[in-house]
């Protein structure tokens, strides 16, 4: 995985992880899913996703779930590589996740002012 993807990652895995890791850290999904684990041991854990997507910026596909806790409600994915097995998960949608993906991958734009 390349630097500023990574760091993304991190950022935004750890922001929402603040308050609602530790509500659902409990929950099957969060609790036992982890990587390397293949589509069918993923459904095991957490029953049918609610969607299941293809990528579009990595090869592989990606299962949405809603979180419940106490009448509260968390997106939630888990998302595949082209093999077939997890290698990501976090407490946003598929389509939040993709769309991470695809501003990581954008050319950094140089900031600051001035001109010729």
């Amino acid at each position: 995985m390349n630097r500023p993807l990574f760091t993304l990652v991190a950022v935004l895995t750890a922001l929402p992880g603040c308050s609602t890791n530790s509500i659902y850290q409990d929950q099957p999904l969060v609790a036992k899913v982890d990587t390397g684990m293949t589509r069918e041991q993923v459904r095991q854990i957490g029953g049918q996703p609610l969607a299941v997507t293809d990528r579009t910026v990595e090869p592989g596909t990606c299962f949405d779930y809603k979180l419940t806790h106490e009448g509260h409600q968390q997106a939630y994915n888990v998302s595949f590589d082209g093999h077939g097995m997890v290698d990501h998960k976090s407490f946003m949608t598929c389509a939040q996740w993709s769309h991470a993906q695809q501003k990581a991958r954008e050319p950094s734009r140089p900031s600051g002012g001035g001109g010729y």
